[in-house]
């Protein structure tokens, strides 16, 4: 298998995760297609697997706890051979093995999340498994806004500073916008990144779509020894299809037949 670069393997799962939206009449692509890039680089840059081998015990966890960008996950899982492509055409369907909320019967995903909150509770438990036990395994975990608003999240927030976790990562997937509006009127977040520097977490806030940044903050991981790493990642709901960029229609929205051709032309 070609060896993509993350700008390419961005685009391939966007224009996967927008047929499998598609053909499912599903929801939640404006999220899929803002994370792309993010998942790309942590897959071509930072984490360690095993395609042939899900269980790899010295693989780097990974947790989408914005379980709802299902799509994006799953596209990329394929392109990396943990099961075939054509396994994606059933996304979403009924009796499929790729359910609209993640889920962690499927190769190579780790846990099942979707009820926002739940991700860097489970992340930092994993961390701390792996600090206690002496082994090398890191974790990522991508948050979204929404995950923001959860009191569990800040729970493990705080925790993980804690105990040291400087084998945890967090990205969130800063694109402002969630299922009933802005994150800004729904549930104000500013300041952001100063809520998690007070929170004694390593901190970089970034553009979530500039591939040069995104490759040199992981290239950096852990940020400070002894603390876990934050990346704030501004990005645009629906980055790099026009009619879908900033506009909350596609937070439930699934393109339609001219829409989907139209999108797949704009996906360099």
């Amino acid at each position: 298998m070609r060896e993509l670069s993350p700008a390419d393997l961005a685009a391939n799962i966007r224009r996967s995760a927008l047929r499998m939206v598609h053909r499912a009449g599903a929801s939640h692509i404006g999220g899929c297609l803002s994370s792309a890039d993010l998942i790309a680089h942590l897959y071509t840059e930072f984490l360690r697997f095993d395609p042939a081998r899900p269980d790899w015990p010295d693989r780097d966890r990974f947790i989408l706890s914005k379980g709802h960008a299902a799509a994006v996950a799953y596209s990329v899982l394929a392109e990396l051979g943990f099961f075939p492509k054509e396994k994606l055409q059933s996304y979403c369907q009924d009796g499929t093995e790729l359910p609209g909320h993640i889920h962690h019967s499927v190769p190579g995903v780790e846990v099942s999340t979707g009820s926002l909150g739940h991700g860097l509770s489970i992340g930092a438990g994993m961390a701390l498994y792996f600090k206690r036990t002496g082994v090398a395994n890191r974790v990522a975990v991508l948050l979204s806004d929404g995950d923001c608003n959860e009191g569990s999240t800040w729970e493990a927030a705080l925790m993980a500073p804690h105990l040291e976790l400087d084998n945890l990562l967090v990205i969130i997937d800063h694109n402002k916008l969630q299922a009933f509006g802005r994150t800004g009127e729904v549930l104000p977040l500013k300041p952001l990144a100063d809520k998690w520097i007070a929170f004694r977490w390593a901190v970089r806030e970034i553009d979530g779509h500039n591939h040069k940044k995104i490759s040199k903050s992981l290239a950096t991981v852990p940020f400070e020894k002894g603390k876990p790493s934050i990346i704030v990642a501004h990005t645009i709901k629906g980055k790099g299809v026009s009619f879908m960029e900033d506009n909350l229609i596609w937070h439930y929205k699934s393109p339609d037949d001219e829409q989907l051709r139209l999108a797949l032309s704009e996906i360099e």
